[in-house]
């Protein structure tokens, strides 16, 4: 049973194309899941910096974003100024919207402040999932994943109550999946 359903799964999600990066981070990323403060802080700047964009725009500048933000040291990116953003609008290497950056120096500040209260962000976002587990959605085709669900709903409520920026439900749901908190891989894909 077990080789059938390894042959089975020789199929990629059609959104991972043929560009070998959107294909590494489907197979070595994309809903695996992620409780490391550092990733979650970085997968929430990248996010943030999609919104309005594609996916693979962010991804071919994520080491850009690294170089620009402080290795997503979040102490570090909690304590930028004036000068910090000014180098940020002038950083050819990311996308240089002035409410973006400011939206992740606020959502960095933010981030500690829950940390300082849950113990670490992980806790407090993968608290909203039931049990504290990841979903593994049934996916038959990719019109069967969804823009946002009730919990990211909620989690996006919770988190814009407490002043974050840039993080509606739909992208808190991206952020779910990018972080594997859901798992949308179709049934048949080899990254499932």
């Amino acid at each position: 049973m077990e080789n059938k359903e390894a042959e089975n799964k020789t199929m990629r999600c059609h959104w991972a194309g043929s560009d070998p990066l959107y294909i590494q981070y489907h197979d070595e990323e994309w809903g695996k899941p992620v409780y490391d403060d550092k990733t979650l802080f970085e997968f929430l700047i990248l996010e943030g910096a999609q919104a309005g964009l594609s996916w693979i725009t962010i991804l071919r500048r994520r080491e850009n974003y690294r170089k620009a933000f402080a290795d997503f040291d979040v102490e570090k990116v909690a304590a930028f100024d004036e000068r910090d953003i000014e180098r940020l609008l002038n950083d050819a290497g990311i996308i240089r919207n002035k409410l973006k950056i400011n939206g992740a120096i606020t959502n960095a500040k933010l981030f500690i402040e829950i940390q300082q209260e849950y113990g670490s962000f992980s806790k407090f976002i993968w608290g909203f999932m039931p049990g504290g587990k990841p979903l593994l959605n049934p996916v038959k085709s990719m019109a069967d994943v969804p823009a946002r669900t009730e919990i990211s709903d909620e989690i996006s409520k919770v988190m814009k109550k407490k002043g974050f920026k840039f993080f509606g439900t739909t992208i808190c749901y991206a952020h779910m999946q990018a972080t594997g908190m859901v798992n949308d891989h179709l049934i048949n894909c080899c990254a499932r």
